[in-house]
């Protein structure tokens, strides 16, 4: 009966223990006071309660301490961390910041990191800068043919615009359209394909960076293929284009055509109905004129001899 006491007994201690360990992370704060961190077991216990993890502000609190930062409370580093952001990130970025002696306050960190930026990546670029290729890119010269370039762009960040200011998806763009407008005032494709610089110099003086959160050092022409000939497709096209009107206007005219002669051929069907119908009244007359006395035997012989000598001529003068 003892032995299951005494077991009952050491199973609570080690599962107060463990309790006692999580929320009074006593290790964590002999690492603290080990390193010259000032934080008392009380702060560690109310972190655990607030839902900030300990290990990580003593880890800040730590690396600043070491770095020589100067202004870092944990209470400032608690408040970044409730309210979204990352906290080692900032860190991180403050001590780059201050090695490479570059004027970086925990104020502007957080505000950019809380904006969604990577601010240790910004430091980072704000000392050495990065490069970045732009997408194909398709223009014309004013001599029809397509030229197809890519640039590469060397960036640096401006640390006072990342708050608000665009992406590096805008510096591309601005500088695409840069090229499409330098290639497209060109007078001919071979000026480009001598002197692709001028591209860069014209695309740079434009001030493409303003509003951005970059800065843009140089802008160099990587690569410049030749493309279709759009000048000559263009003109294929309007030929094609002037061929179909022709071919439906001739269409217009041969129907309009048909139409006049199956007007023209009802005409003269109407016409050879209306003199058989006046040939069927010439016997009637004929025959009336002869009850009348005005038609004689002798009348009508020499009318059917006439009548026999033309047939006669018009069949010699058919064959």
């Amino acid at each position: 009966m003892d032995g299951v006491f005494i077991g009952i007994v050491t199973f609570v201690s080690f599962v107060v223990l463990a309790i006692f360990f999580h929320y009074v992370p006593f290790m964590l704060w002999i690492s603290a006071q080990v390193s010259g961190v000032y934080v008392s077991l009380i702060q560690l216990f109310l972190m655990r309660i607030r839902n900030v993890p300990p290990h990580k502000i003593v880890a800040a609190m730590i690396e600043a301490h070491k770095a020589g930062l100067k202004g870092i409370t944990r209470d400032d580093l608690e408040a970044h961390y409730l309210a979204g952001g990352r906290v080692e990130k900032v860190v991180h970025a403050l001590v780059s910041a201050a090695k490479a002696n570059f004027d970086l306050t925990f104020q502007m960190a957080t505000a950019i990191d809380l904006a969604g930026r990577d601010v240790f990546e910004a430091v980072q670029m704000s000392v050495n800068p990065k490069v970045i290729d732009t997408p194909h890119v398709t223009a014309v010269a004013k001599d029809g043919i397509q030229l197809i370039a890519i640039a590469r762009v060397t960036v640096r960040a401006n640390i006072k615009r990342l708050v608000g200011g665009a992406g590096e998806e805008t510096v591309l763009a601005r500088v695409g359209e840069g090229i499409v407008s330098s290639i497209g005032s060109s007078e001919t494709h071979k000026e480009v394909l001598e002197n692709p610089d001028s591209i860069s110099k014209l695309v740079l003086k434009k001030g493409l960076d303003a509003g951005t959160a970059f800065e843009i050092l140089s802008i160099d022409i990587a690569d410049i293929d030749v493309g279709k000939n759009i000048g000559a497709m263009l003109q294929i096209d309007q030929a094609n284009a002037d061929k179909n009107i022709a071919q439906a206007k001739a269409e217009e005219r041969r129907a309009i055509a048909v139409a006049l002669e199956q007007e023209m051929k009802a005409r003269a069907q109407e016409a050879r109905a209306h003199v058989i119908e006046s040939e069927a009244e010439v016997p009637k007359a004929m025959a009336e004129a002869f009850r009348n006395g005005n038609l004689g035997i002798m009348d009508y012989y020499r009318m059917k001899n006439l009548q026999a000598d033309t047939a006669m001529r018009d069949n010699i003068a058919k064959g």
